[in-house]
């Protein structure tokens, strides 16, 4: 029997207002894959896909096993954070993502979604693509990481599931291990 697969999307915002920030990203990222490593169980189900945004959202790193090395996230010198692009680009990838796994008779469990930001959009329809992105039938879990100096009301909208910041001394790394392991114990699947 095929293991079910839990996707997990971190959505990074690489704007200018973050460039001081992108190390503590890049940290929490291996210390999520030295916990996924720790724990060969989960291994085999997490596959990870690393996903930037600034005025435009890219994919940096394609779903893939946890254990994969991961690609550094550089910043880009770009004021701009478009919140809106972010969610409807990742509303598409994910589906894209759930179709290939389902298409290879691989049983797919509700993605999680942690969206890392200072949670200072600068585009105003954000609302909207988020509304989007949660009304699919492949719906993620929505996690929001804060750092620096934090939008809460924004990031409180954005992580329906839980909210961590960085500022109260909580690790990124930890808290998408921790995201991770919550949603591998609920057998929801997609």
């Amino acid at each position: 029997m095929v293991p079910d697969v839990l996707p997990c999307y971190l959505v990074c915002d690489v704007s200018l207002s973050m460039s001081g920030h992108i190390d503590e990203v890049n940290a929490g990222v291996r210390e999520f894959r030295g916990v996924v490593h720790a724990d060969r169980r989960p291994a085999a189900q997490v596959r990870l896909c690393v996903v930037v945004f600034a005025e435009s959202p890219a994919v940096v790193r394609p779903l893939r096993p946890a254990l994969d090395p991961a690609a550094v996230i550089r910043p880009r010198l770009e004021p701009g954070s478009d919140f809106g692009s972010a969610f409807t680009f990742v509303r598409t990838t994910i589906e894209s993502d759930v179709e290939g796994l389902k298409a290879q008779r691989i049983p797919v469990r509700r993605p999680v979604l942690f969206f890392v930001s200072d949670g200072r959009a600068t585009d105003q329809a954000w609302p909207a693509a988020l509304a989007r992105l949660t009304a699919t039938t492949s719906c993620p879990e929505m996690v929001a990481f804060g750092v620096g100096a934090v939008d809460q009301r924004a990031l409180d909208r954005i992580g329906t599931s839980r909210v961590f910041l960085g500022r109260d001394g909580v690790r990124l790394g930890v808290a998408l291990a921790s995201s991770v392991a919550r949603t591998a114990l609920r057998p929801e699947h997609v």
